[in-house]
């Protein structure tokens, strides 16, 4: 297992600084990063993201969490009744439920409007994508990252992944394998000039 406390004190140095915030040596690229993790360790992240985020507020970096699971359940709950989406879901089998959950979460027409809605209202200084593993297999974490590159353009986004990348492919809860490419950049891996 990954020493999680090591690994968000290295996030908190790279994304606390200039270069990271200013989006310096990106090379022209877009800046989107990426920070794996064992999906094991998923509680444990939980709770080391939202002191991340508290740490870097605490000296004045602004962040927006882009949770997908909790944006997902609240369009869901903008939608459908009380207990209506219990009820489809008894009534249908899996793969119909699901192809609903992705009809009323549509990313193109619902879901990426709504993240750009949200990036909009907010003056943060890099956003966090987390959720997604909560959200699979309604919303494929490729699906966002490729879409979400067009409206994320002004801060950093560091996307938490539950699983593996290796600068070409993300493999969630390292089973899963993605072929897509990625332009997107492994922030453990990532150095701060001094």
């Amino acid at each position: 297992m990954e020493d999680i406390a090591k690994k968000f004190n290295h996030l908190f140095n790279v994304i606390s600084s200039e270069e990271f915030l200013k989006m310096e040596s990106l090379g022209g690229e877009i800046p989107f990063f990426i920070s794996t993790f064992n999906p094991n360790q998923q509680l444990e992240v939980n709770k080391a993201v939202k002191g991340l985020k508290n740490k870097l507020e605490n000296i004045g970096i602004k962040v927006l969490e882009l949770n997908l699971y909790d944006i997902s359940m609240s369009i869901i709950n903008r939608e459908f009744e009380d207990e209506e989406i219990f009820e489809l879901e008894k009534q249908m089998d899996k793969e119909e439920f699901k192809q609903a959950l992705q009809s009323t979460l549509d990313l193109n027409e619902v879901l990426i409007p709504e993240l750009k809605k949200i990036i909009e209202s907010s003056n943060a200084k890099v956003y966090f994508l987390t959720g997604i593993g909560m959200v699979f297999p309604f919303i494929r974490s490729h699906n966002v990252l490729n879409n979400l590159q067009n409206i994320a353009k002004d801060a950093p986004t560091v996307a938490f992944f539950p699983g593996d990348y290796n600068g070409q492919s993300l493999e969630l809860f390292g089973l899963l394998k993605d072929e897509n490419y990625y332009r997107a950049f492994n922030i453990d891996q990532y150095k701060v000039r001094k």
